[in-house]
């Protein structure tokens, strides 16, 4: 479609250090998802994960240990999109258990987006 081409033509153009206008009335731009860093980090006992979806659906937000093995599975519902939501963890498995000091990563799951970052926890 044409709205490719021009966001091809205008990232060359931005490329090469010129700008060029957004063009008004053609397609709106594409949602916008972000994961944040949690904070605190280093975290003890609790820290929080903010999210922001750029359209309502299914989300799924899991924290794994650095083998990779899946610790917690803070969220998998639906939420809400275009404004910012805060899950906080406080350091425990699934069966409800504290976890270990040490570093975690947390991963968010929405649509297309899937981001994963790292976190501390420190006793």
């Amino acid at each position: 479609g044409g709205m490719i081409r021009w966001d091809f033509l205008r990232d060359i153009y931005g490329w090469m250090g010129f700008s060029l206008p957004v063009p008004t009335g053609v397609a709106t731009p594409a949602p916008s998802y972000s994961l944040a860093q949690n904070y605190p980090n280093p975290f003890n006992p609790t820290t929080t994960i903010t999210f922001t979806l750029g359209e309502p659906g299914r989300v799924r937000l899991r924290i794994f240990n650095v083998a990779g093995q899946l610790v917690r599975t803070l969220v998998d519902s639906e939420y809400a999109g275009a404004i910012v939501h805060g899950v906080e963890w406080d350091g425990h498995n699934d069966a409800g258990q504290q976890v270990a000091s040490g570093v975690y990563f947390y991963r968010l799951v929405a649509r297309n987006f899937m981001e994963t970052k790292k976190m501390v926890l420190l006793k």
